[in-house]
């Protein structure tokens, strides 16, 4: 579903991204970590079309996201970090606009079901300006899922959220998953991606030092036990342990 081939990401004489490449099958979820600067949001911010790639091909759904955009653009939705939305728009006329945008034909079932998951019923026709941090990102998740996108990408999705609030949305990562969807979840929270994902990648400075199952990530790295934490696991590959069968992508 998620196809990167060779990505190179350079400004001026900053390389972000490096010789990046790895894929993300339907129903998996990839935890993308690495420290700041490693090129996480870089990434994400390519697969959604937001910035061009300098050399590679970054596919979404079967479509090249440089070569036709708006065919891969109607088969994902981004959440990042700090989601811009419309300050003088109601939470409902967030849902029209996408529903619009993306033609969403009879979404008002829909946007109801994700009012009551997000508790966001009550604020339904307050202005997005006057909502709180976590309810501005709890409309941004909603209004990505409106579309049924089959990729979904989450840059820190769990900033701003409740306990429930993050409940609410590690649940609704995983139906996603479920129905087939492919989701990358990039964050420092290592917590997150070790309840959520199936796979990693961590990357530093560009570059990936381990790419593949969450379950193998233990092993690769010198004598960690399968009881070790993902933070354990993090860290020795900043480290620069040895990976013995390669580690790598």
């Amino acid at each position: 579903m998620i196809q990167v081939v060779d990505y190179h990401k350079t400004y001026r004489d900053l390389t972000a991204v490096s010789g990046l490449t790895f894929d993300v099958p339907a129903g998996a979820i990839l935890g993308l970590v690495g420290p700041n600067g490693a090129g996480k949001t870089t990434t994400l911010r390519a697969l959604a079309g937001i910035i061009p790639p300098t050399r590679g091909r970054l596919i979404v759904a079967g479509h090249d996201i440089v070569a036709d955009p708006v065919t891969a653009k109607r088969h994902l939705a981004y959440v990042p970090d700090d989601p811009k939305l419309f300050d003088s728009l109601t939470v409902w006329e967030h849902f029209e606009f996408i529903a619009s945008a993306y033609r969403v034909g009879g979404f008002e079932s829909k946007a109801e079901q994700f009012l009551e998951m997000f508790e966001l019923t009550e604020k339904r026709d307050t202005i997005c300006q006057e909502l709180s941090r976590g309810m501005r990102q709890k409309v941004a998740v909603a209004c990505a899922y409106l579309h049924d996108p089959q990729v979904v990408l989450f840059d820190e999705p769990l900033t701003g959220l409740d306990p429930h609030g993050i409940r609410t949305l590690k649940t609704s990562i995983v139906a996603r998953a479920a129905a087939g969807a492919a989701i990358v979840v990039s964050s420092h929270l290592l917590a997150l991606v070790e309840d959520l994902c199936s796979d990693l990648l961590i990357l530093r400075k560009g570059q990936a030092l381990y790419f593949g199952p969450v379950s193998e990530a233990r092993s690769r790295f010198g004598a960690l036990g399968q009881d070790a934490s993902l933070e354990e696991v993090f860290f020795r590959a900043l480290e620069g342990q040895p990976a013995p069968d390669g580690g790598g992508p």
